[in-house]
């Protein structure tokens, strides 16, 4: 037998010194040569103000090479099938370990997709109902709405030795889609009249959808040069059979312009190009046009389970797995619990460990069914996570962005237990985070800044919480900072009233909104908030919504295109100088011939990652030479938009180049705190929270009575918070009423009236726990919120 000693070998072995990752000379994004040391098997969290850098080195720089480098591990064919990342600019990275990212990004919008299906819970379930249900319907499969039934016979040709046969096979699949729903829950009906101006022709410019232009061969020409109808004739005076063609015709081949192109009639191709997709992945006129022509009604076959009958008929102990996927997932977790079968006790563990997760995430309050386009950006990232809890890999890099968003401070504890027990397990958990109780958690803290973007992509300080604590960083000096409590709340000038409101999980809630004051809707997460404000508050003239839907954009795209910034600009030097507007946008006109006004030139190398490379002829300013001879206040349109928004709002607010239009955005960009921003920055650069303040202060300008903010301090750093609160007084002394759905104790401290929902989340909660000033809430300490925020005031 082998013997074994204690005693430690006092050389420390080689492979126990890579115990750091290594940054050297990192010049992502706004990034400033930065060289820094991270400790492996230890909790890191990265903090500063908004913009400073922290997504340019965890994510762009540490995650983006790790995940590149792995991608390198894959042959040449696997590699042409994978995106292609292009390297950092960094001079050094060592020490890197497989990196895992758990984000913010929404997940996949399908309208297919559920809670269930992205996760590993709605495969188990199936395979698990076609072991035990009863009646046996078939495989896993039978139980699937993504799986449609087919039927097929015909004759099959068989060879046996030198001999051929002919003989008759049929082949039968069955899935458990809802044929009439197609696995979506819901059944749609199009308006006609928003579709076409029945008093016109074709060519006469009949349609009236979005992006139906007259010239175009996919389109209109596909119907007018199809040869079913007559496109000289308005719509109304067709035939039956020249509408039944133009609504409902089979596809069939045709030519247009000598092109071969698919015709169908347009109520089938209104629905495969605008209803096979979700609604919130719309860009906002094309939403706007579905929600005009089509009406949405849950499907009478399958009443929105999006089964078969016969997925719906096979039952475990009286259960469907369309009840199944119906429960709040903490009721399934406790009825898997029940079960006992040893034929599938492998399978039942798997299942209860995954729910279980869920609830220990805190995500107890949701149904399997869910449609994953709903969730917020922070029920998201808790959904990745629930895959990385049971892992059995060691020494990964865990990255998260913002875990803490969305969550109650009664929440926070648990999340910050997760991460705890990710590190635990020998792993390095690198955490971009501004919540200082998540902060205190931290092995070691880096802190960047001192400002944003060109003002930041330093590091300022690097050690213990302690260190920061005595820091004179912006965020060192802000950890402590707590709002205290209003001496005296604004009055109410009227009230919204709410009344039975049964949105999602709300229990018949009534309840008055007091208007023309700051009102904060809150509660622990999944307790009914975004129900009642958003499900409940009717969208009518006056209501603007402000939500966490992402703002989409290319790298084309910057905050002057976004706000409508560039068009007042491009009409002031085209007034100017005695020209077109066209000729100053990077778009149109005036863009680079060389590189169509992008500024750089793309080079495809297939399946290595593509290189950009600055412009030659236009030096990366996107325009033609002859556009940047005209001059506005002795700039030219490059020159302006590689202003910051300070100088601008300078530069547009007097003088030659004096333009009210354009100096009331530029206001409104400053007033939310970007103006570090540089006007033509690509949207594509721009931080989680700092594009949800661009959307913010875009909507601003709308006009409206009633502002519906979810979560403003999304993405803020402790410094920025106190510039938030200032805006939201300016809103409402204007005479705006403003509602916020918030879990950040700041704002709730600063508000004139709180209305509390609870006590819990899902069936637990959607009731009113409380509703009053913040000094009533605190002094009673009556629910969850009312204890934190008042420790949060110090009382």
């Amino acid at each position: 037998m082998a013997k074994t000693t204690d005693a430690q070998s006092p050389v420390l072995h080689a492979a126990d010194s890579h115990d750091l990752i290594r940054v050297h000379g990192a010049r992502e994004n706004n990034l400033k040569d930065v060289s820094i040391e991270i400790p492996k098997r230890r909790l890191t969290v990265f903090t500063g103000v908004s913009g400073s850098g922290k997504s340019s080195l965890v994510f762009d720089t540490i995650a983006a090479e790790s995940q590149r480098l792995i991608n390198e591990t894959y042959s040449a064919f696997v590699q042409g099938f994978m995106p292609t990342l292009a390297r950092p600019e960094v001079d050094v990275l060592d020490g890197l370990t497989t990196a895992i990212i758990v984000d913010q990004q929404r997940m996949g919008a399908d309208p297919r997709s559920t809670v269930g299906t992205a996760t590993d819970a709605n495969a188990m379930l199936r395979i698990l109902f076609s072991r035990l249900g009863e009646p046996h319907i078939g495989p896993p499969g039978a139980y699937s709405f993504n799986t449609a039934s087919v039927r097929a016979s015909g004759a099959i040709t068989v060879e046996r030795g030198t001999k051929t046969k002919a003989e008759k096979a049929t082949f039968e699949r069955t899935g458990g889609m809802c044929t009439r729903c197609e696995g979506r829950g819901t059944v749609s009906d199009i308006d006609l009249t928003q579709l076409y101006d029945d008093s016109r022709s074709l060519s006469e410019g009949a349609f009236t959808i979005p992006g139906w232009k007259s010239d175009s061969q996919w389109t209109v020409q596909l119907y007018a040069q199809s040869g079913f109808v007559d496109p000289d004739k308005p719509i109304r005076e067709y035939t039956t059979k020249e509408m039944q063609a133009f609504l409902y015709g089979e596809p069939v081949k045709i030519k247009v312009n000598g092109i071969n192109l698919t015709y169908e009639g347009l109520i089938p191709k209104i629905q495969k190009s605008f209803l096979s997709k979700d609604k919130e992945s719309m860009q906002p006129h094309i939403r706007a046009f579905v929600e005009r022509a089509v009406t949405f009604t849950t499907c009478p076959e399958c009443d929105g389970t999006r089964l078969s009958a016969g997925a719906r008929s096979s039952k475990i102990e009286g259960i469907s797995i369309a009840d199944a996927c119906a429960m709040e997932i903490r009721d399934l977790a406790e009825w898997v619990r029940g079960l006992e079968e040893p034929s599938v006790a492998p399978l039942l563990t798997a299942l209860q460990q995954t729910l279980d997760s869920f609830v220990e995430i805190g995500l107890g309050y949701l149904a399997l069914d869910r449609p994953s386009g709903t969730l917020s950006g922070g029920e998201a990232q808790r959904v990745k996570m629930i895959r990385h809890l049971g892992s059995s890999l060691t020494d990964v890099t865990y990255v998260f962005d913002e875990p803490t968003i969305g969550l109650h401070p009664h929440d926070i504890q648990r999340m910050n237990n997760l991460l705890l027990r990710l590190r635990d397990k020998g792993n390095t958990v690198l955490v971009v985070e501004h919540k200082p109780e998540a902060i205190a958690i931290a092995d070691h803290v880096v802190d960047l800044g001192p400002g944003a973007g060109t003002a930041g992509g330093t590091v300022c300080f690097e050690g213990t919480l302690e260190g920061l604590r005595a820091s004179e960083t912006v965020t060192g000096r802000h950890l402590d900072d707590r709002a205290a409590l209003k001496e005296s709340v604004r009055k109410p000038t009227g009230a919204l009233e709410i009344r039975g409101a049964t949105a999602n999980n709300l229990r018949g809630v009534d309840v008055d909104i007091p208007l023309g004051v700051l009102t904060v809707v809150t509660g622990v997460a999944g307790s009914g908030k975004s129900s009642l404000v958003h499900g409940s508050i009717p969208t009518a003239e006056g209501v603007v919504a402000v939500d966490q839907a992402p703002i989409r954009g290319s790298r084309r795209s910057n905050p002057a295109t976004y706000t409508g910034l560039l068009d007042p600009i491009r009409k002031a030097f085209a007034k100017a100088n005695g020209v077109k507007p066209a000729l100053f946008s990077a778009n149109s006109e005036g863009a680079c011939p060389t590189c169509n006004g992008a500024g750089v030139v793309y080079v495809d190398l297939g399946m290595m990652a593509g290189v950009d490379t600055p412009c030659e002829d236009c030096e990366g300013k996107r325009f033609q030479a002859s556009v940047l001879e005209y001059h506005l206040g002795g700039r030219d349109i490059s020159e302006v938009l590689a202003m910051s928004v300070t100088e601008a709002e300078e530069f547009f607010g007097s003088g030659e180049a004096h333009t009210p239009a354009a100096h009331r955005i530029l206001d409104r960009l400053a007033d939310v705190g970007l103006g570090y921003l540089t006007l033509g920055q690509p949207l594509t650069t721009l931080s989680g929270g700092e594009r949800q303040r661009l959307k913010l202060a875009t909507h601003m300008g709308d006009k409206g009575g009633i502002y519906v903010l979810d979560e403003p301090t999304t993405g803020l750093h402790l410094a920025d918070v106190e510039q938030l609160l200032g805006l939201l007084d300016r809103l409402v002394d204007s005479g705006k009423s403003v509602i916020v759905i918030e879990h950040h104790q700041a704002v709730m401290a600063h508000a004139d009236w709180i209305i509390d929902l609870g006590p819990g989340a899902g069936h637990d909660g959607g009731s009113i726990v409380f509703e009053g000033t913040p000094g009533d809430l605190v002094t009673t300490r009556s629910t969850l919120t009312g204890e934190h925020l008042a420790a949060y005031v110090g009382m």
